[in-house]
């Protein structure tokens, strides 16, 4: 009767650790699959902040990306300061230029403000947002050139109180004519 309660005290042991990983596997596939969405979600932000630059450059008349920066808050472009924008997470990065919760920036250069991305049967599901934003890529000491930017796309999707988030960072140029 012991060894039988033995075996039967082993066999309930290996099978709770075999489901604890069946569960764990199942879960890391699901932050996966999470983490994949909001880099699709970044890519769409980058696609569209794309399309807005380059109607921008045709048709309202930018002829560089000189005044087009995000600049405020002071220090997100400098390297140096903590509010450098490579030095918050996503979510700092978020709070420090807008109020997420509520949708609005609070600066004027923000290409794109959690704008709703993928669409459900009555308009945009509020669950998968971009950000985008560019920054001058030689502020804090390089030289001067407003041929060029950095765009900075974050995809958020948020899952009840978790979100999960992803940032893409794309050197943008001007072509001009005969290079």
């Amino acid at each position: 009767m012991i060894i039988v309660i033995m075996v039967l005290a082993f066999l309930l042991t290996v099978g709770m650790v075999l489901m604890s990983v069946v569960d764990t596997g199942n879960k890391v596939a699901g932050n996966l699959r999470w983490q994949q969405q909001a880099f699709n979600v970044a890519e769409a932000g980058f696609d569209a902040a794309w399309l807005a630059i380059e109607d921008a450059f045709v048709s309202s008349g930018w002829t560089s990306f000189d005044t087009h920066y995000l600049q405020e808050p002071t220090g997100i472009d400098l390297p140096l300061d903590v509010t450098y924008f490579r030095r918050l997470t996503n979510m700092e990065l978020l709070e420090l230029i807008g109020d997420f919760d509520s949708g609005t920036p609070d600066y004027a250069n923000v290409l794109y403000y959690k704008q709703e991305y993928v669409p459900d049967g009555s308009g945009f599901d509020p669950r998968f947002t971009y950000t985008a934003f560019l920054i001058d890529d030689e502020a804090g000491g390089a030289s001067p050139d407003a041929g060029d930017a950095l765009l900075v796309c974050i995809g958020v999707v948020q899952m009840g109180t978790q979100m999960i988030t992803a940032r893409l960072e794309i050197e943008l140029a001007i072509e001009l004519p005969g290079t």
